[in-house]
């Protein structure tokens, strides 16, 4: 009988845990559909359903193992139901051989971070090297600095990009077609009640490519503010003060929440800039969200993920090994194709440049 009993104790505390992961999964695939403004728990599950996802597939082989036929459905029927959202991170399909004869708009969007700050110009050649290389016809960049040393980088980068529109702070887009109009979005006054002061913001470009008429819009969002946290904490454990776990813990959970609040409202005003566009658009950018976010869901709206329709292998944009998070986007409006999607391992900034091409 106490065999039995430990049997069945075990038994139990497997459904209990295969039943609470199964909630969380679907509580974290609706997740990103709640706007995290006074509800922040629900909106971070987002965050954890890779894990999420692989607890459900050990628990599906734990059952299988056991032949306890009756509980497979239970990590079954959300491992199905994430499979849009797996489809976010991974695509088991090849880029195309024939891409760059293939006629279409290739853009690229690149937080480029400041260019490392260095005095020379080289980083900022070097990356226009990259863009020729590419055919890229219009590039958004995200963390832009026009000086480097005693240079302009917009010099450089006239004579294969011949238009260009300066955003707020450290936005630009540069073009090979014509750009006919702009207008700069800042998110100075989100009126979200933070009082958080921002250098943040997006803007527009409507370019006209071949007779034809695109809004091209470059977005940089909210930081989680997760580095800058840890960097507060190693300056203070530097002094000899010791900072508890939990304290430390707190200000991680606090900087998130606080930055999923802000990037809710930035969302906002880029998708309410969206919608009013006559023109098809094309959205770029650093999001610092992942997909599924709330964030995500905003912006992406009715609009095509680049990656989903043409993308190929596991996409991750933000370069730090320990942090493999798809952080940078390229949307498009339903009414265009996309032919090509991808990343290229150029190690100026802290991110992947993402290309991609488009049948317009």
């Amino acid at each position: 009988m106490g065999k039995l009993a430990v049997y069945r104790y075990f038994s139990l505390m497997f459904l209990i845990i295969t039943i609470v992961v199964m909630v969380f999964t679907f509580a974290g695939l609706f997740g990103g559909s709640v706007n995290p403004t006074g509800n922040t728990a629900m909106a971070m599950l987002v965050y954890i359903l890779p894990i999420l996802i692989i607890l459900n597939v050990l628990l599906l082989i734990y059952w299988c193992v056991r032949r306890k036929w009756k509980w497979i459905a239970l990590p079954i029927l959300p491992i199905l139901c994430c499979i849009p959202y797996m489809g976010t991170l991974l695509q088991l399909r090849t880029q195309p051989d024939d891409a760059d004869s293939q006629k279409g708009l290739k853009i690229a969007t690149y937080n480029v971070q400041v260019f490392g700050r260095e005095t020379t110009g080289f980083k900022a050649e070097d990356i226009l090297a990259q863009m020729k290389r590419q055919k890229v016809d219009v590039l958004c960049i995200q963390e832009y600095a026009e000086a480097s040393g005693d240079k302009k980088n917009s010099v450089s980068y006239k004579e294969y990009f011949p238009h260009m529109a300066m955003g707020e702070n450290d936005m630009v887009i540069y073009s090979r077609y014509p750009i006919k109009d702009k207008k700069n979005i800042p998110f100075s006054d989100l009126g979200d009640g933070t009082g958080w002061a921002t250098n943040n913001s997006a803007m527009w470009a409507d370019i006209e490519v071949k007779g034809k008429t695109i809004r091209v819009f470059n977005a940089h969002l909210e930081t989680t503010g997760f580095n800058r946290t840890l960097h507060q904490a190693s300056k203070i454990a530097a002094t000899g003060r010791s900072i508890a776990n939990n304290r430390l813990i707190q200000a991680i959970y606090g900087n998130y929440a606080l930055g999923m609040t802000i990037r809710a409202a930035q969302a906002q005003i880029v998708a309410n800039e969206i919608a009013t566009s006559e023109v098809p658009c094309i959205v770029c950018g650093d999001f610092n969200d992942v997909p599924y976010s709330y964030t995500y869901n905003t912006i992406l709206g009715n609009l095509v993920d680049g990656f989903k329709e043409c993308g190929s292998g596991f996409m991750y944009t933000f370069r730090e090994p320990k942090k493999p998070f798809r952080i940078d986007y390229i949307f498009h409006d339903e009414r265009m194709k996309g032919i090509s999607y991808y990343t290229k391992d150029i190690s100026y900034s802290d991110h992947f440049p993402v290309f991609m091409k488009i049948q317009l």
